[in-house]
This record gives structure tokens, C-alpha cells and sequence, in this order.
């Protein structure tokens, strides 16, 4: 990205991302500790890069030739989609799908011809290929010493490996629709190739347009096509502070709690690991989704009850009965109070241990918790961020706003615009997009309504659908506040 009239720009090269120090790579020594790495992913409110962190993974040469080996001729699943500009979201629903070895898939892909395989009726020119979401359970379900090949303790988790992640192998163009994850955050080491990341802070999630349709337990979906956006349609979106960020091998992105994120393959073979790491915040999350499908599930088979396949993602196959759904709700909910109750005997036996004999009757539940609100932060907010930003360095390196239109944005590898940077008003404006604290639940209520006007058509519609019902019954804001309706009336 072309920077500013007047601004430096701070690049991290690929060298700085995946060359170890001078000398074997036994002997590198990696800039943060597990400890450091754990507290900043659990204090830091926007994307960021880690370089330097994996140099001694035995995963970092997994690019999909050795990965076809390993595998052998076991089949996976593969999303082909079209290359195109359309301005609308391409969502798995729409998708068609292809069993296919990977050495099948490296032949069509070099081929860039469908040939007599399982690819033969996809045009390399016009179509990509996606196995996404691979759970290394399932994959490498008979070689399970290659989970020991990602290291996630190095990030502060120990005993977290490759049984706790997934792999992801694409073609050009190959990508994911915008979407933000209910639950956790995230770390995604590069393998092989690189992927471009379009994020937008959750503080934006009204200006992404957010839907259920299709149905994803822990995904919100955008009606947004990001990179070719329909402004007519969406204005808003001209409002959503777009992070973009293009990750290259051996580098290891941070995705915080509920940042809203697109990605896309950029070169013609591209290979990534990711793990979820969970969060206090989940546990009622957890009861957030399942009112979700429990509604969501309803509604759309009383429609119709023998077509789910245009509105459930193909990574939903549970049973989606009232029954099962009703019965998932009631889990979720008493897996928080189990949680909760847990968690305030300890806090007891630990004030008792002190001379506290303070005791509460009931449960503590946050009457509004913001989707923005950090995991863990323990300093004020005016230390904590300039604490983070002594942080960002060589080893690594904020992911800020982009400069760029949002139907143009784009950004080379870590270009970024030291602007960004510059103190406004007594913040940082690379650090200003996470610093909220906790909102009334009056403000959600004003926002959900700035949403619902903000989506009001030019002209009355004809017929509301269950969709555009669904839409404001299941939006982020109304689950949250009605778990927490839920969740209180179980405390009085």
C-alpha cells in the first residue's frame, strides 16, 4: 500500500519472518517467551504478526507436495468456487464440491486443466479449489505423530498441538466469505504461499451487514462481498475500517476475539495451520449460539422442511431438530452455570485463604458485556495500550487501517502507513478501534435500532422473508442481550 503525502512506512521483509538468526536454527532464539506470547495474545485488542516464532516447527515445511505424501491417496474434500467479481458474497451453500487426493489436486493445479480426474469438469481459468476446515483429527487420524509437528506451546499453550488445529490448502483465488467467530480467538501460522486478510474491528459488525443465512454454529456471516462490494446495496459498509494484511510463510497472524475477517489466496498454492484458542467469554457464547439455532433451525424447516441445503452451511451435519436444539440450549446454559459456580469456588477458597470471608448468593453475570471487550486486561486502559504499542517491533507487527477505498483496498506484505501511529488526541488511532470498555444495555439497544434504520430500503418491500426476520431476531446484539435476559432470570 502506497503510503501518505509525507509519512514513512515500516515494511517487515520476508526475511524478518522466516530466517532464523545467523547460525543453525538450534540455535535461534525466538523474540518473545511462551509467557510473553500468551500475554499478548490475551491483552492485545488488533491484529498483529509474529515473526520469528516458528523457525524450529517441524510444520513449516508442510507445503502440499510433502503433505500429498504423508497422506498418501486418502481423499479429501475439496469447495470449488468461481473466480469472479460478482458484489455478492460466494457462501458455501452455493458452492460446489470435489473428493480428490492432493496429488490430484497439485495436477490439475499445474495441469490448469480438469483432465480425465475428479477435476474434469472444473476449468482451472475460471474455477479454485479450497480443502478448508481440515481438522488434523480426521485427517491424520492414523498418523497421529505428526501432530507433534505444531507447537503451539511456543505461543504459551502448552500441550497444544496439532490435535487442536486445522489445515487449510487452496488454490489462486481460493477464499473464505467475510465472517466473524463466536467463539475464541485466533492463530494462524502461513505454510506455503501467501493469503491476503481483509479485517474489520467487531465495533463495525453493524456496517458488515451480519446474517445467520447460511446457518454456521459460531460463524456470523457478512452479506458483504468485501473486496467487490455493492455500495448501493450496503453504504454502510463506506463506514467499516477495513485492516488488511498479506501473511507469507512462516508468519504467524493474531485474530482477536470477534474481528470480522476475509481471506483469500494470492498465490497458486497456498497452505495454512490454525488454532482456536479459547476464552472466558465462550462459555456464554455458547448459550448465544444455541438460542441462534434453536431459532434459526425453527424457522427456516417450518418453511420449508425438505430443503436445508440453501440455508445450512455443509459443515452442519447434526440433527437440527427442536428437540436436539432445545436440548443443546439447556447444555449451554448449565455448562456457564457450572462454570460460574466453579469459578466462584475458587475465587472463595482463595478469599478464604486471604481472611476474605465475603461471600455472594448469587451468580455474577455481566448485565452487558461489548463484543470488543479484551479477554483479559488487568492495566488501565491509557498503560495498557502504551504498553502494546512498546511491543510492535521487528518481531511483531501491527495490522492498521488501511489508507485505501473499501471496493480498492489491498496491501502488500506489511506495508503500512506510520500515520497510523501518529498520537490523536492523546491515543493512538492504530490502537483506538479495541479500546472500549463495557456498554449499558441501553446502548445496544441504540445500536441495534442505528442498524435497523440503517438498513431500511429506499422503497417499502413487497414481502418481509424469513430470512430478513431471521435477520434481525438472530442479529449479534439481540442473542447477546436475550442470553443475558436468559441467564439472569436464572439467578434472581
Amino acid at each position: 500500500m502506497a503510503a501518505g503525502p509525507g509519512a514513512t512506512t515500516t515494511t517487515a521483509t520476508a526475511a524478518g519472518a522466516g530466517a532464523g538468526a545467523a547460525g543453525d536454527e538450534g540455535e535461534h532464539v525466538k523474540p518473545f517467551t511462551p509467557e510473553k506470547a500468551k500475554e499478548i495474545i490475551m491483552s492485545l485488542q488488533q491484529p498483529a504478526v509474529f515473526c520469528n516464532m516458528v523457525c524450529d516447527w517441524p510444520a513449516r515445511h508442510w507445503n502440499a507436495k510433502r503433505l500429498s505424501e504423508v497422506l498418501g491417496g486418502k481423499p479429501i474434500r475439496f469447495r470449488m468456487g468461481m473466480k469472479t467479481t460478482d458484489p455478492a458474497p460466494q457462501f458455501e451453500t452455493t458452492c460446489s464440491y470435489v473428493e480428490a487426493t492432493l496429488e490430484e489436486f497439485l495436477s490439475w493445479n499445474c495441469e490448469q486443466s480438469g483432465g480425465s480426474g475428479p477435476f474434469r469438469d472444473y476449468d482451472h481459468s475460471q474455477f479454485w479449489a479450497y480443502a478448508d476446515y481440515k481438522y488434523f483429527v480426521s485427517l491424520f487420524e492414523n498418523k497421529t505423530d505428526v501432530f507433534q509437528d505444531v507447537m503451539w506451546a511456543d505461543f504459551g499453550f502448552p500441550g497444544r498441538t496439532g490435535r487442536e488445529s486445522t489445515l487449510w490448502i487452496g488454490s489462486l483465488g481460493a477464499h473464505t466469505p467475510c465472517h466473524l467467530d463466536s467463539y475464541g480467538c485466533n492463530l494462524v501460522l502461513q505454510v506455503q504461499g501467501r493469503k491476503r486478510w481483509h479485517l474489520f474491528p467487531p465495533e463495525d459488525t453493524p456496517f458488515l451487514y451480519p446474517t445467520r443465512i447460511p446457518y454456521e454454529e459460531s460463524s456470523v456471516f457478512s452479506k458483504v462481498a468485501v473486496v467487490h462490494p455493492d455500495l448501493t446495496r450496503f453504504p454502510r459498509f463506506r463506514e467499516a475500517r477495513r485492516h488488511t494484511v498479506t501473511l507469507g510463510p512462516g508468519q504467524v497472524l493474531f485474530v482477536p476475539r470477534h474481528w470480522w475477517h476475509y481471506v483469500e489466496s494470492i498465490d497458486p498454492v497456498t497452505v495454512s495451520i490454525n488454532s482456536w484458542i479459547e476464552l472466558e467469554e465462550d462459555h456464554q457464547a455458547r448459550v448465544e449460539e444455541a438460542i441462534t439455532r434453536v431459532l434459526v433451525c425453527a424457522l427456516k424447516t417450518a418453511e420449508d422442511p425438505d430443503n436445508t441445503k440453501t440455508w445450512l452451511n455443509p459443515t452442519e451435519v447434526e440433527d437440527i431438530s427442536h428437540e436436539i436444539n432445545c436440548r443443546y440450549l439447556n447444555g449451554a446454559v448449565s455448562a456457564l452455570f457450572d462454570h460460574y459456580r466453579t469459578s466462584e469456588g475458587d475465587a472463595a477458597q482463595a478469599s478464604a485463604t486471604n481472611g476474605d470471608c465475603a461471600n455472594r448468593g448469587t451468580l455474577d453475570v455481566q448485565p452487558s458485556v461489548d463484543v470488543g471487550q479484551p479477554p483479559s486486561q488487568h492495566l488501565p486502559v491509557g498503560a495498557a495500550e502504551q504498553s502494546t504499542a512498546s511491543l510492535f517491533g521487528p518481531n511483531l507487527v501491527p495490522v492498521t487501517p488501511s489508507a485505501e477505498e473499501p471496493s480498492r483496498a489491498r496491501g502488500d506484505m506489511f506495508e503500512m502507513d506510520r500515520k497510523d501511529f501518529v498520537p490523536r488526541d492523546g491515543d493512538y488511532s492504530g490502537q483506538s478501534q479495541g479500546t472500549k470498555r463495557q456498554r449499558t444495555m441501553c446502548t445496544d439497544q441504540h445500536a441495534i435500532a442505528e442498524q435497523a434504520a440503517s438498513n431500511r430500503p429506499a422503497a417499502p418491500s413487497s414481502i418481509i422473508s424469513t430470512d430478513d426476520l431471521l435477520d434481525c431476531l438472530v442479529n449479534p446484539q439481540v442473542t447477546r442481550l436475550v442470553a443475558q435476559l436468559l441467564i439472569q432470570g436464572r439467578t434472581l
